[in-house]
């Protein structure tokens, strides 16, 4: 006997069981967006490897270790995107909707790295992405913030996550700033972890996210930052924060926080948990002004964000702020009994359907007998079940039981039926 074909490691299907909670999350953020005028795109899940290696850049983890990379029948090098920004930053420009435009815009799909698989973090994992493009001020920095603060009240999450902000000025403010850094951790390059010692040489910015203890500590008495700024960038962050004050949204600057790529400047946002163990971070962001030239078009301010779908759907199953009404049950269950029912239940839920918008309604197809019918019934988790037999048939009416309560099976005319239950299921 052949072994059984399974899922690769850390690529997960999602069951009908647990659909209707991720349903649920991007039916909420695409109202949301939608609700701030922002637009759907969608890219391809495989673009050219080049694109990551000249955004992400070369001598990144996600780049020399974590990529899906591959080369086609026509030898072309490919890979599967390891994220959306260059994706989306590649479409626009291909396709003419950068120069001299402003773009609100949002994606969702897979990402995929090839990284050690643990709780809600997977080899192919989804993303829900904003990106905005042709607008340099900090007024839509701050849309963005509170787009995300208000998401998080929209689900129940406010309480559980924590912002973090921080700027990491212009790109001579940091060039600047960098070398400073250097020269200071240079002083210990042997007492360092193996990764920061890596990073000096390529990302030395990245080594302020070490997570080991003893390079944290030495990095207490580093360089600042913010001792490095130009003044458009501190008048850009001071304009930003007083948004944030005046909305009541609650911050901690986190001088830290810091991307390692060149093209990010200015404004760089988490939102951080502590509910799924240490913390992680759910949704982060910031702004980018030099990717879209570095990539080959013109010079274009740009600002987004990205947010894990597994990780926020995980701490909605955590903290239990799930609605009761998210479930992948049915309304109604259609009970078929005798000649001629099936096709009488076919076309009655049809009608049903077409004249309750919303109702949702699960029409028994097979045969079988009223006892396995109603068992059938029952476990749809339907409210009520519509019973179709030969009396009801000749008489033009309905058995309706409530699966749920305590109530006597009732019957009603057929044509009275969908506004009868439009009224019980309120």
């Amino acid at each position: 006997m052949a072994n059984k074909i399974q899922a690769i490691r850390g690529m997960n299907d999602i069951l009908p069981t647990q659909s209707p909670v991720w349903q649920y999350l991007e039916g909420t953020v695409k109202d949301l967006l939608a609700a701030h005028g922002y637009a759907e795109i969608r890219m391809p899940v495989v673009e050219q490897t080049n694109l990551f290696k000249r955004s992400i850049g070369e001598v990144t983890d996600i780049v020399e270790k974590e990529m899906y990379t591959f080369e086609d029948r026509n030898g072309d090098s490919l890979t599967l995107r390891p994220e959306g920004t260059a994706s989306c930053v590649r479409a626009c420009e291909e396709h003419g909707l950068l120069y001299n435009q402003t773009q609100r815009l949002w994606y969702t799909g897979p990402m995929f790295r090839h990284e050690r698989p643990q709780k809600g973090r997977y080899r192919q994992f989804y993303q829900i992405g904003v990106e905005t493009f042709g607008i340099a001020t900090p007024d839509i920095d701050a849309e963005l913030i509170l787009m995300t603060a208000d998401l998080w009240r929209q689900l129940g999450l406010q309480d559980a996550v924590t912002l973090q902000l921080n700027t990491l000025g212009s790109n001579e403010a940091r060039a600047e700033y960098r070398a400073a850094l250097v020269e200071y951790l240079n002083q210990f390059r042997d007492q360092l972890d193996e990764d920061s010692q890596r990073r000096l040489e390529s990302n030395p910015l990245r080594v302020l996210d070490s997570k080991d203890p003893n390079t944290q500590a030495l990095l207490a008495d580093a360089p600042q930052l913010h001792d490095h700024l130009d003044e458009d960038s501190r008048e850009h962050f001071n304009t930003l924060r007083a948004i944030l004050d005046a909305a009541g949204v609650k911050y901690e600057i986190n001088q830290r926080l810091v991307r390692g790529l060149d093209y990010y400047n200015k404004t760089v946002f988490e939102w951080v948990t502590d509910k799924l163990g240490a913390q992680g971070t759910v949704c982060a962001g910031g702004r980018y002004d030099g990717l879209v030239e570095q990539l080959g078009g013109k010079a274009t301010p740009a600002v987004g964000f990205a947010m894990g779908v597994e990780r926020l759907i995980l701490m909605l199953e955590t903290l239990e702020v799930i609605p009761e009404a998210v479930s992948e049950t049915v309304d109604v269950y259609v009970c078929a009994l005798g000649a001629g029912a099936d096709q009488a239940a076919l076309l009655l839920s049809r009608q049903l359907r077409e004249e309750h918008a919303g109702l949702r309604i699960q029409t028994h197809c097979g045969a079988g007998s009223f006892k396995s019918q109603m068992k059938k019934a029952d476990k749809s988790g339907a409210r009520f079940a519509l019973i179709l037999g030969e009396s009801e048939l000749e008489n033009g009416t309905v058995g309706v039981k409530d699966l749920r309560g305590e109530a006597e099976q009732a019957t009603v005319n057929q044509s009275d039926v969908g506004p009868w239950l439009m009224d019980a299921l309120v």
